[in-house]
């Protein structure tokens, strides 16, 4: 399997996916073409959602379509497994486990990635590559029916980390929010990924890529920092 998995879209100066485009590019050597997944937008609708992204994916070489228009559900799962590529965009991950289990596309993006389809996913669409949703940053807004995800890796991603607490603010930390998960599911690990951060995940190996730290939390251990080059 090859992953590349984004904290966040939007790089320092607004632009989209700019920041991760050199890795992007390179994950899209030999993908003819490209099934986005739009369904985590939810204040967009779905056609412009690809719109963007399309056009931000222009200078990658990459040809995006939107699952939306292969057509019936069972049409949408065939482009999946037809596809070179799989991307899945930003937004609710709530929303867009939701939609993707109701049209059959979570167990067809999953097969299709084991069986070497190239996945690219930012926010929500990291997230939904974990073993869970548990450790995603959004609101509940509709219910998936569980949150198990794609389980693509054995470790959970909290994508946009950071444990700054606004002056004033009485509400838990990040890393306290973190450490409530572990305490409940000791058995697992969070990658705390800030902004403008990746992972590069190819067969066995991670790597971490982007400008800051990352850090690695496990149950009933001090938290780890990753620099950029690290592997796991």
């Amino acid at each position: 399997m090859e992953l590349l998995l984004l904290s966040n879209s939007r790089g320092p100066d607004g632009r989209y996916l700019v920041h991760a485009l050199p890795a992007i590019t390179a994950l899209a050597q030999g993908c003819r073409n490209a099934v986005f997944i739009p369904f985590a937008g939810v204040t967009m609708t779905f056609a412009d959602y690809t719109a963007t992204v399309r056009e931000a994916l222009a200078p990658a070489g990459i040809d995006v379509v939107s699952v939306e228009d292969a057509g019936d559900t069972r049409a949408q799962c065939a482009a999946v497994a037809a596809a070179d590529m799989v991307i899945v965009g930003g937004g609710n991950t709530f929303q867009l486990l939701k939609m993707c289990r109701e049209r059959g596309l979570h167990e067809a993006i999953a097969g299709a990635v084991r069986g070497g389809t190239k996945y690219l996913g930012w926010s929500a669409g990291a997230n939904l590559a974990c073993p869970t949703i548990c450790t995603t940053n959004d609101m509940p807004i509709v219910d998936p029916k569980g949150f198990d995800a794609l389980n693509l890796v054995d470790w959970q991603i909290n994508p946009h980390y950071t444990n700054a607490l606004p002056e004033g603010h009485r509400g838990e930390t990040r890393n306290q929010r973190i450490a409530e998960y572990l305490v409940a599911n000791p058995e697992r690990t969070v990658i705390g990924l800030p902004e403008g951060d990746w992972l590069h995940v190819e067969g066995q190996r991670t790597t971490l890529h982007g400008p800051f730290d990352a850090v690695c939390f496990r149950a009933g251990a001090q938290i780890e920092p990753l620099a950029p080059g690290a592997t796991f």
